[in-house]
């Protein structure tokens, strides 16, 4: 969910887009962590973040990189009885219809809709149990500066990833041919989401005509763009974290607190 209820406000009032007009594409991430200081001083320390509040109140940070808020911090994983990760959200023009249209296709619904002025989000899984984010309303305040600054893309992991791309075209209108609708292409065995011409998801699932994997676990990969990739890994390492897969151009890390998220390298964009 978008936990800053981005509102602009003055001449500034221009630049604010809604879900109405940009749909389908991821338009947020947020961690769910257990220690909201502790959480913080991790992501400083691995990806150089800053930090300031959010109108949700004291269990809600965003974090800021070079300025511009790229992703959301809820310290309410205990609370709520949540699992620690990283989800994303993505633009929906009607919470409602996303929902019923999730669950009319064997989707589940973990939390809302729920009203977050200026929007309106819910907590979902596909019928494989990946979880994921539908936001509808304002999205963060700069959109263009957030898809610059934001993650470089999100990767679905799954069983079978033409079948999870009917499953999410069909909730999130993707290749409706609705004006800001996102496209789908197939490139090799994955599933390519562009908004705006820019690649925004990915889903795969193994090697093409392979049996589907039972022992995947289905899950969305939040990827954010660093320039070095190997310094995060080590910082992570170094700040109670772990690293899971490491090459020169990407890394699978883990916090301190057990959520997983991939860095990569922004030249390999």
């Amino acid at each position: 969910m978008n936990h800053d209820a981005p509102v602009s406000s003055g001449p500034r009032r221009r630049d604010v887009v809604s879900t109405h007009s940009v749909f389908g594409a991821p338009c947020w991430v947020s961690l769910t962590s257990r220690d909201l200081g502790a959480t913080q001083d991790f992501y400083s320390a691995v990806l150089g973040w800053r930090w300031r509040g959010a109108k949700l109140g004291e269990h809600f940070r965003i974090a800021l990189a070079d300025g511009v808020p790229v992703a959301g911090i809820a310290a309410v994983a205990a609370m709520w009885q949540m699992a620690v990760a990283w989800t994303p959200y993505f633009a929906v023009p009607d919470a409602d219809v996303a929902v019923a249209r999730a669950r009319e296709r064997g989707g589940t619904t973990a939390v809302g809709p729920l009203s977050f002025p200026p929007g309106r989000a819910a907590l979902l899984a596909d019928r494989d149990g990946a979880t994921f984010g539908i936001w509808q309303g304002e999205l963060v305040s700069n959109w263009e500066a957030w898809r610059r600054a934001a993650p470089t893309f999100v990767r679905l992991h799954t069983r079978n990833a033409f079948d999870s791309a009917i499953f999410y075209g069909e909730i999130l209108d993707w290749a409706s041919g609705l004006p800001g609708c996102c496209e789908v292409e197939y490139d090799g065995g994955e599933v390519v989401l562009r908004s705006q011409g820019d690649v925004v998801a990915r889903i795969d699932s193994g090697a093409v005509e392979a049996a589907p994997d039972p022992s995947v676990r289905p899950h969305w990969q939040i990827h954010f763009a660093v320039a070095d990739v190997p310094g995060c890994a080590r910082a992570a390492e170094k700040h109670g974290g772990s690293v899971l897969s490491e090459d020169e151009t990407e890394a699978i890390l883990r916090d301190a607190d057990g959520a997983q998220f991939t860095v990569t390298s922004r030249r390999a964009r």
